[in-house]
């Protein structure tokens, strides 16, 4: 899971279970989310609530939909109909109530605040949420219980919770460790935040890696984020895709665009990580295949 030094080789970049990378993809929703939205649901079951919504880029609302279904609720989800149509389509086979809007995830949001008003029901939003940084900060305790060392961690960085969760728990067990979130140029606005430490927001997105595309970082969160992260890079589409070929390649993983921004990190700065013991967390799992072959066969 940890230790191998990264080569400044494109080929020779080790990408083995013992070489860096935390895997997050090979559970029944094929991403970390449900790391949070299981404190979620069992927080509701015992408050005897049957009921919850959320706005998601697809990943929250598929673990939402299988921790809710667990455990009775009736779940909603909100999401773009622009989402990648195998996650909407998890969405539903998981048992929720899938709304789509006309718009980005922003107004998915918009929406999902609305609904969780009208019907007095519960709304996790991620990143905001407690718990969603909570159970993603238990990647961190793993990383840190593990024997082998590591100096820094790549964090794909979309809405903040894996981020800060895993981010405060390194700073206070492994200090030494630097944290660097990643995020596409396409899709920059809570790394702009983060280097101006101020909330700044983007009209728009441009990027394959629809599991971070967000335009209006929450202010909460870039407080946090500043007192854990020690960078926060933007990294080229083409990269993106790269990474994604060298997790196919050398490990077998299909993985979303989104699990390759701390491979495609690595690409873009070779000089910055040779030689040191990285690990990179592989977030995520779900991804159209028909649109996965266009990009790694290019």
């Amino acid at each position: 899971m940890t230790g191998a030094p990264v080569s400044k080789s494109t080929t020779a970049i080790t990408l083995s279970a013992r070489s860096g990378w935390k895997l997050e993809t090979v559970n029944p929703v094929r991403s970390f989310k449900a790391r949070g939205t299981e404190l979620v649901t069992s927080q509701l079951a015992e408050q005897g609530r049957n009921a919850v919504v959320c706005a998601s880029a697809g990943n929250l609302g598929q673990a939402l939909a299988w921790s809710g279904s667990r455990r009775g609720l009736d779940v909603t989800v909100v999401a773009s109909g622009r989402a990648p149509v195998a996650k909407l389509d998890r969405i539903r086979a998981l048992g929720a109530e899938l709304e789509l809007v006309d718009g980005d995830f922003e107004l998915a949001r918009e929406r999902a605040v609305r609904i969780a008003h009208e019907r007095g029901i519960r709304l996790p939003e991620d990143s905001l949420d407690i718990e969603t940084c909570e159970g993603a900060a238990t990647i961190g305790l793993e990383l840190a219980g593990k024997e082998s060392p590591f100096d820094a961690v790549l964090i794909a960085l979309g809405g903040g919770a894996m981020a800060t969760g895993v981010g405060y728990v390194l700073k206070t067990l492994v200090p030494g460790a630097e944290v660097i979130c990643v995020q596409p140029l396409g899709a920059p606005a809570l790394t702009r935040s983060w280097r101006e430490r101020r909330v700044i927001t983007t009209e728009s997105t441009d990027t394959i890696a629809d599991g971070v595309a967000g335009r209006f970082p929450i202010p909460e969160v870039l407080d946090d984020l500043l007192a854990v992260a020690d960078d926060a890079v933007l990294v080229r589409e083409s990269s993106i895709i790269t990474g994604m070929q060298l997790l196919l390649e050398h490990t077998g993983l299909v993985v979303e665009p989104s699990a390759a921004l701390g491979i495609a990190a690595i690409l873009e700065d070779r000089d910055r990580f040779d030689g040191r013991h990285v690990v990179t967390v592989i977030c995520g799992g779900n991804v159209d295949l028909d649109a996965y072959h266009r990009w790694v066969r290019r």
